[in-house]
């Protein structure tokens, strides 16, 4: 089959309020980099978008930097539960797991019940499942996450949430870099536009850190995880202020009805800002524009517009709430 349009792609790997003790800006900027040439490669080859976003969260979930698969923070009772999700916007259909468990890759389990009847598994379910597709049991935990989690517990878990990106720097060993003053939130994400004017996204996370056991995060639902033929959408920040503004899909129903992509961002993110969100998304429409926002200091996401690779992770609050190209 011959590409009709120029692929594009935009990722994610979450927000927050600042890069230092988090790996640097260099080497996110290569992780990210290294992630969106590699699906890309597979867009320009011809593969659809929801295969090349499975691949790309997959890569994600797999890199111990981001808060999604290894690497994921610990809930309160030092557990670690993941959630994912898949939306084909091809044919507009949302699959997911929640509070998941011992597996690798959450977003395969949401990329198979793209195909069943019952598309969304919370924590037995998705056990469940990926033991019937025997998925080898996976241990996610990481050294850097658990001695987050002691420390927090030491201090009867003051923090209301973990640092987004994990301490890989193994230049800054300054321990305070590790405290409040560079806190992070989020999920890793991928938005694909298919060179036969497809579109897909999907969303992975290991959640806050720290929360209630059993929280359940935006991320598995259409609030931080939407697509329809016309846009595609995954979020990241703080979930309960993503749900409360369900703003993958206030988005995407607005570009939907009418709206341009940068107008549907922008008047979403004016309203989640007047309402005093913190939180982030990155987008794509049927038109290949790329666009993404934030309410939160940094967003790490980079992106392919079918010339070269671009990021956000210098893109401060004077820049304003939107970007886009």
């Amino acid at each position: 089959m011959t590409l009709n349009i120029q692929p594009k792609l935009i990722i994610h790997g979450g927000a927050g309020s600042s890069l230092q003790g988090k790996g640097g800006l260099i080497k996110v900027r290569e992780s990210l980099h290294r992630i969106v040439s590699e699906v890309y490669t597979l867009l320009l080859a011809g593969e659809t978008a929801k295969t090349s976003v499975v691949h790309g969260c997959k890569l994600l979930e797999d890199d111990p930097r981001f808060n999604a698969g290894t690497g994921s923070v610990l809930q309160s009772d030092g557990q670690v539960r993941m959630s994912a999700a898949l939306m084909d916007g091809d044919i507009q259909r949302f699959s997911g797991v929640i509070n998941v468990s011992r597996v690798k890759n959450p977003i395969e389990l949401a990329q198979f019940l793209q195909v069943c009847a019952d598309r969304v598994l919370s924590d037995f379910g998705s056990l469940e499942l990926a033991r019937q597709l025997q998925i080898p049991s996976y241990d996610p935990l990481t050294d850097i996450r658990l001695q987050e989690w002691i420390e927090e517990r030491q201090g009867n878990f003051q923090k209301t949430m973990a640092g987004v990106v994990s301490e890989l720097n193994e230049t800054n060993t300054d321990p305070e870099s590790h405290r409040e003053d560079n806190a992070g939130y989020g999920t890793i994400g991928v938005v694909a536009l298919d060179g036969y004017g497809k579109l897909a996204a999907g969303t992975s996370t290991g959640g806050k850190g720290f929360e209630k056991i059993g929280r359940v995060s935006d991320s598995a639902m259409p609030a931080g995880n939407y697509a329809t033929c016309r846009a595609a959408v995954s979020c990241t920040g703080i979930g309960e202020d993503i749900i409360d503004e369900c703003l993958a899909a206030k988005i995407v129903i607005r570009v939907t009805d009418g709206m341009s992509l940068p107008q549907a961002i922008q008047r979403s993110f004016t309203e989640a800002d007047k309402n005093q969100r913190d939180l982030g998304a990155i987008a794509l429409d049927d038109q290949g524009t790329i666009a993404w926002g934030k309410t939160s200091q940094v967003l790490l996401a980079a992106y392919h517009n079918g010339d070269n690779i671009g990021d956000t992770l210098e893109w401060h609050d004077s820049s304003g709430l939107i970007g886009y190209c």
